[in-house]
C-alpha cells in the first residue's frame, strides 16, 4: 500500500512516517525519488539508521489535523461522489479547524 501512494504522490521532500514503515525496501523507493525517510528505526534494527527528529515531531501536527477533520461528518464518511467536491469539502474542513484553532 505504501508503495502504490508513494508512485501517486506528487513530487515531496520527505515522508515522516512511524516505526511501522520501517523497511528498507520503502527506503529504497524514496531514495529512488531523491526523498528524504524521516522514519524512526524499530527497536529490532542492529544499525539504527539517522533520521530528522525535529522533522519527526510535525507528523503529530498532521495527525492532529486528520483527528479533527474526523469531526465533520461530510469527510469522515465521503457523502460526495465526486474526488473534486469530496477535496473542496476537506479544505474547507480544513480551513475552518485552522482558525478555530
Amino acid at each position: 500500500m505504501a508503495h502504490a501512494l508513494i508512485e501517486a504522490a506528487g513530487p515531496f521532500r520527505k515522508l515522516l512516517a512511524d516505526r511501522g514503515y520501517d523497511a528498507d525496501h520503502l527506503r529504497k523507493r524514496l531514495a529512488e525519488r531523491s526523498a528524504e525517510a524521516v522514519i524512526p528505526t524499530t527497536t529490532s534494527r542492529k544499525q539504527p539508521i539517522p533520521y530528522d527528529v525535529d522533522a519527526y515531531r510535525q507528523r503529530n501536527t498532521v495527525e492532529r489535523l486528520w483527528a479533527r477533520l474526523k469531526d465533520y461528518r461530510r469527510v469522515a464518511t465521503r457523502y460526495d461522489k465526486l474526488a473534486a467536491n469530496y477535496l473542496a469539502g476537506v479544505l474547507i474542513a480544513a480551513t475552518v479547524c485552522y482558525w478555530a484553532k
